[in-house]
């Protein structure tokens, strides 16, 4: 066989192996990422130009979240903070939306105390998206309700909806995304 007859064979075998390589990994990737932000990937997705733009969104996301100083809180802390929480839910039986304003400034006391920038509300849920990716709807859902309570437009069981989700987001956050207080309790 000639050196040419050869080439001709191999050459597109390693080209045909490389974009093989690359495509598993490419994939590996892609499942990495979609375990880590869970339903945050299918919406960032959505919201993106295209899933390359969007995973690009989400590495950019992991490597801003990997420079912040995250840290769990002691005990006495997450002790405080579940108190206050108690506080918070049994202030909405005579003032609902109050109690929503003052579930939202927990979480948001909540965040900054385990080490997450809390200025914008928008870089607040890029924040969060890597490591709280499966509860982040819950926050969104509860701010969206606790903004519509402060035009007074919010009903009642909308106000209690927010305390729920507010509840979920408080916990992951102050069980480091782990275990919630309340299927141990």
């Amino acid at each position: 066989m000639s050196t040419g007859t050869l080439l001709a064979i191999v050459i597109p075998i390693v080209v045909v192996v490389a974009l093989i390589a690359v495509a598993l990994v490419l994939f590996q990737r892609r499942r990495a990422l979609r375990e880590r932000f869970g339903p945050e990937y299918e919406r960032t997705v959505d919201g993106a130009d295209s899933r390359l733009a969007a995973e690009r969104e989400l590495s950019t996301r992991e490597k801003r979240h990997d420079k912040l100083d995250i840290k769990p809180l002691p005990d006495h802390v997450r002790e405080r903070y579940s108190r206050d929480w108690d506080d918070a839910q049994h202030e909405f039986v005579d003032r609902p939306e109050d109690a929503v304003h003052d579930a939202d400034r927990l979480v948001t006391s909540l965040m900054e105390a385990r080490g997450y920038p809390t200025g914008s509300y928008d870089q607040q849920l890029k924040d969060l998206s890597v490591e709280h990716g499966r509860t982040l709807e819950h926050y969104r859902t509860a701010h969206e309700i606790d903004l519509l309570s402060t035009g007074h437009k919010a009903t009642t069981e909308q106000l209690r909806s927010a305390m729920v989700h507010y509840r979920a987001m408080f916990d992951g956050l102050l069980f480091d995304g782990g275990q919630s207080r309340h299927a141990t309790a």
